[in-house]
């Protein structure tokens, strides 16, 4: 049997509404039984990065630093802004570069849409140059955008929440085996 995993879920947008967040909350309600996905919740809270401020970091910092320490992996899905990743969402990755807590974690990037394939592309290569573990088999794409989805139509979509099963099974599996990056 499966050790129990506890998984962070980090959504890019700020949006209510938003699609990235809907995935998420889609892949708490998906997860395997040992499996509990937490939605990180305080993204708008963190200050713009500052390097003066590491050592005397704002406790939304120190928060996040924790939450990040304490998961077995990460889930991660943003919008794609100009071209690029939501800026909220790269300050907070920005806040971890100095620390431990993000090397060698877990991480699985889950795309609302194709089309923001710029996103996804500086996701994983930020991901990497940070040292996380980018979990390919389970960093997929869905096809999402237009289609006004909230988690639970998602998990009611039978081939959607296959796909996602499958993406976080692959993700559990990866992180029970941390000699296979595939």
């Amino acid at each position: 049997m499966s050790a129990a995993r506890q998984l962070l879920a980090i959504s890019g947008s700020l949006r209510r509404g938003s699609t990235n967040t809907a995935l998420l909350l889609a892949a708490a309600q998906l997860a395997p039984a040992h499996v509990t996905v937490q939605l990180y919740d305080e993204l708008a809270a963190l200050p713009h990065f500052n390097p003066d401020l590491l050592g005397d970091e704002p406790a939304s910092v120190t928060r996040l630093r924790r939450r990040i320490a304490q998961a077995d992996g990460l889930l991660i899905s943003s919008p794609e802004y100009a071209r690029g990743v939501a800026g909220a969402l790269k300050n907070a990755l920005d806040w971890l570069v100095s620390g431990s807590e993000f090397v060698a974690k877990p991480v699985a990037i889950l795309n609302a849409s194709p089309r923001a394939h710029h996103a996804d592309d500086a996701l994983r290569l930020t991901v990497t140059t940070m040292s996380g573990r980018l979990i390919e088999s389970a960093s997929i794409s869905f096809e999402l955008l237009g289609r006004n989805l909230d988690a639970a139509a998602i998990v009611a979509d039978a081939a959607l929440s296959a796909a996602l099963r499958r993406a976080l099974q692959a993700f559990c599996d990866a992180i029970e085996t941390p000699d296979d990056r595939s």
